[in-house]
This record gives structure tokens, C-alpha cells and sequence, in this order.
């Protein structure tokens, strides 16, 4: 596997962390926001499965803008070569 070096943003880190806190998040939302956050801080890389949700998410019109920005950080980090 090729070495990541981007990593989550500390604004993104934070919106993911309350996503996890809050009652109200979806279950998509929190699994999008614990990859996130398993991505601050280092280098590790966005999963196939992983990736192909966060993906579905983007391309679907009435995702949430919170679930749209966890998205948009997972992809951004993923596998060029997939």
C-alpha cells in the first residue's frame, strides 16, 4: 500500500468527534466520523469499504452537509490507484 501523507483536518477532526457525541448523528455519520478521525494525526489511509460509502454519500443529492463534509475529508484521502 502507497504511503498517505495527507491527513484530517483539525476543523474536520472536530466536526467528526461531535458527530460521534451527538444522539442525533447517523449511523453512516459515525462511521464516516471514526475514519476521519482514525486519519488525524497520521497517516493512515482511507479503506476500500470505507471509501465506496463515503463516495455513495457524496453522490447522493439528499446527503446531509455534515455526512457530505466527512465524505469529502475520506475520499480526498483515499487510494488514488482504486
Amino acid at each position: 500500500m502507497s504511503k498517505n501523507s495527507k491527513q484530517t483536518s483539525p476543523h474536520v477532526a472536530s466536526v467528526a468527534g461531535k458527530a460521534l457525541g451527538s444522539s442525533s448523528s447517523s449511523t453512516v455519520q459515525k462511521s464516516l466520523a471514526g475514519s476521519a478521525l482514525r486519519q488525524a494525526g497520521n497517516s493512515a489511509q482511507t479503506g476500500a469499504q470505507t471509501e465506496s460509502r463515503a463516495s455513495r454519500a457524496l453522490d447522493n443529492p439528499n446527503s446531509a452537509p455534515l455526512t457530505r463534509t466527512l465524505a469529502g475529508s475520506l475520499v480526498s484521502q483515499s487510494n488514488k490507484q482504486r
